[in-house]
């Protein structure tokens, strides 16, 4: 631990980095660069997004964040608002 730094900040960073999620979404209907782009674009948009990635070929939408901030089901909302599909395995 950081001496400088006193150490309530030590575990409010700890749990920072405890809370974030990785989450992959299958999404149909992306065939271009411009996909990619909005798709992007409005994901990262959202309270407590950290990273975005759209593989185009492989059809997934990999999001980093904090469920304390924002919910799956918004991140999903927020590609749908975009016109593409977000499709859930069975």
């Amino acid at each position: 631990m950081d001496s400088d730094r006193p150490s309530w900040a030590y575990f409010q960073y700890k749990e920072t980095l405890v809370s974030k999620q990785t989450q992959e979404l299958n999404v149909q209907g992306m065939s271009c660069q411009h996909c990619v782009h909005a798709v992007k674009t409005s994901v990262s948009a959202l309270a407590g997004v950290d990273s975005v990635d759209v593989s185009l070929e492989k059809k997934l939408v990999t999001v980093g964040f904090d469920p304390g901030k924002t919910s799956l089901q918004s991140i999903e909302n927020a590609i749908e608002d975009e016109g593409y599909s977000v499709v859930h395995s069975s």
